[in-house]
Formats: C-alpha cells, sequence, structure tokens
C-alpha cells in the first residue's frame, strides 16, 4: 500500500454524552451511530469502495477517495444524516447526538490506518471545547456541523444542494497545537448558540432581501440613530424617548431631532367610519403622519397683575 499522501477530505464524528452509557446502551448507540453515517453515503451515492472508515469506540473516522465531491459532503450528506438522525431518535428514551467535523488536505494512510495534519485539524474540531459548548447551549439539538475555515471558504461559502452558508457562525478553536478559525452549523436553527468566549458572529448576508430585515410593522424604518423602545400608545411600537432637560442655550442652533416625523396609530372599527376626513369600510388600522409641531415662542412678560384681574380702565376710559 502507498504512502503517500493525498488531498481527501476528512470526516469525523463522536456522539455526544457517550460516557455516561452503560455497556448495553453504548452497543445500541454504536449501532445507531453507524446507521446514521451509512444512511448518509448511501444517499449520496458513495460506496465503500470511495472511503476509509475508522472505529474510534463513541465515534468514528472517515477519509474520502480524492474524486468524492466535498460539495456532496457537506450538502446533501449533511441533510441525510441529519433526517437519519432524527429518525432512530424516534421513541428513544436517550436521543443520540452528534457532533461532525469536516476538514480537507493532504492524508496519508498506511496498515494500520489515516495519518496526517488534516487528520489531526478535524478530530480537534470535533472534540473541542467550543463544540462542546454548542451542544450544551443547543441542548434539544441532535446535529452540530464544524468546518475548518479553509473548507467554509473553498466549499461551503460557495452555496449549493442543502448548503446554507448564511446560518453557519465562526469562532476561534484553541486546542493543544491547534489554534484555527473554524465555522460552526447547527441544522435547523439560524445561528448555532456560540459560547460568550467566541469570536464575534459574521455580519448579515447582504443578499437578504429588505423585507427579511428587522422592521417596525407596516412604518418603514426611519433614518437616524435608533430610538429607544417605548410601548407606543399599547401598540407595542417603537417610539423616540421624550425630550427632557433644558432646551440650547440662546445663541446657539438646537440638535436635530431623532426623527423629525411621529406618527398617530389609529384603529377604526364598524363600517363606513370617517377618519381623518376619510371613509372606511370594514375595520382598519390606520397609520397617519402628524401634524408638525409649531415652533413655541420665548415666553414673554404677561400683562400687569392689575391687568389679568379683570379690574382697571381701558383706553376709553371705560372698564374693561
Amino acid at each position: 500500500m502507498s504512502t503517500e499522501a493525498l488531498h481527501r477530505l476528512v470526516v469525523t464524528g463522536d456522539v455526544c454524552g457517550s460516557g455516561r452509557l452503560g455497556l448495553r446502551a453504548k452497543l445500541r448507540m454504536r449501532e445507531a451511530m453507524y446507521d446514521v453515517f451509512e444512511a448518509g453515503f448511501t444517499a449520496v451515492g458513495v460506496t465503500e469502495e470511495s472511503f476509509h472508515l475508522e472505529d474510534r469506540g463513541d465515534g468514528v473516522l472517515v477519509a474520502l477517495a480524492p474524486d468524492v465531491p466535498s460539495a456532496q459532503l457537506v450538502g446533501p450528506w449533511l441533510e441525510a444524516v441529519y433526517q437519519r438522525l432524527r429518525q432512530v431518535n424516534e421513541g428513544r428514551a436517550e436521543p443520540l447526538r452528534l457532533r461532525v467535523a469536516m476538514h480537507a488536505g493532504p492524508v496519508a494512510q498506511d496498515v494500520r490506518g489515516l495519518a496526517g495534519r488534516a487528520v489531526d485539524l478535524a478530530c480537534r474540531l470535533c472534540d473541542s471545547d467550543t463544540a462542546r459548548s454548542v451542544m450544551r447551549l443547543a441542548d434539544r439539538a441532535p446535529l452540530l456541523f464544524v468546518v475548518s475555515g479553509s473548507l467554509y471558504r473553498d466549499v461551503v461559502a460557495e452555496g449549493g444542494t442543502c448548503i446554507e452558508p448564511e446560518h453557519y457562525r465562526r469562532a476561534r478553536v484553541s486546542e493543544k497545537e491547534t489554534d484555527e478559525e473554524a465555522w460552526f452549523h447547527v441544522p435547523r436553527l439560524p445561528v448555532p448558540p456560540l459560547p460568550d468566549v467566541a469570536s464575534p458572529e459574521a455580519p448579515p448576508d447582504a443578499a437578504v432581501r429588505a423585507r427579511e430585515r428587522p422592521c417596525a410593522t407596516g412604518v418603514r424604518a426611519a433614518q437616524g440613530p435608533a430610538p429607544e423602545q417605548g410601548g407606543g400608545a399599547g401598540h407595542g411600537g417603537t417610539a423616540p424617548p421624550p425630550a427632557s432637560g433644558p432646551g440650547p442655550a440662546a445663541g446657539t442652533a438646537a440638535e436635530p431631532a431623532a426623527y423629525a416625523t411621529k406618527y398617530h396609530f389609529g384603529h377604526i372599527g364598524g363600517s363606513n367610519q370617517i377618519f381623518d376626513g376619510n371613509t372606511f369600510t370594514g375595520d382598519f388600522t390606520g397609520v397617519r403622519q402628524a401634524d408638525a409641531v409649531p415652533e413655541q415662542a420665548p415666553d414673554r412678560p404677561g400683562p400687569p397683575a392689575a391687568d389679568r384681574s379683570g379690574g382697571g380702565t381701558g383706553p376709553e376710559g371705560g372698564d374693561r
């Protein structure tokens, strides 16, 4: 057998919480784990001749043949594994939960198994503290998928069948000699629950349509600083905070308000109701722009106390 290193995709999987299982439960767990992985390979047409699999007790290590497309494993294979895992867990008192990691790179194989930095990194990603923390936080998720930074850039970010790069988030993995950026994905969750020590989440995809972004229902988001959260007249909306404190000093320009436009919310019930000069038929919830608030004139001294009391003499000498 040639021990020359070939560029191969490495897949490693590990069962969460297997150390708590007794012998009989562990044997059932192993049977279910192999069932799930084999179902994934069958779904994408990868035969036993196209991969090398090693048993790791409560996990497996797999190296695919160089001609197997990585996108097939990152996309359809992962989806098939997820679906089979859901089926296997039906009625199980202790659901099977898997951490799966992938990386691609030079891999050597001898009579005893696989070796190479690509193998080391895939195993470190799968067994990292970050991966374990994500599974603890996503305690109802049956599957976590982790890919290396290079595999994300080369394969995941390109998209494709069953590949959703917008649902991955990156975090730093520092384990033993490993200090790498990895990308985490929990199927069916918009984003994985990364621990606090993880790197900041990736920015939202710029291709997301405007209607899918957070916005007050029925009112176009205004430009400018975000207002504080308020009740909005019982509608749960967002309203600018009321002004407080003394006004600007004399001779200085007032700072512009965060929002120059305010809205009045109204609900009209019944038929043929007149509201702001318009007739509506049936129930209607409307939003209208409020009239501009006139600028208040500066305070001026009032008339003398005698004039305010209603007494005194008018210009013609008569009582006012």
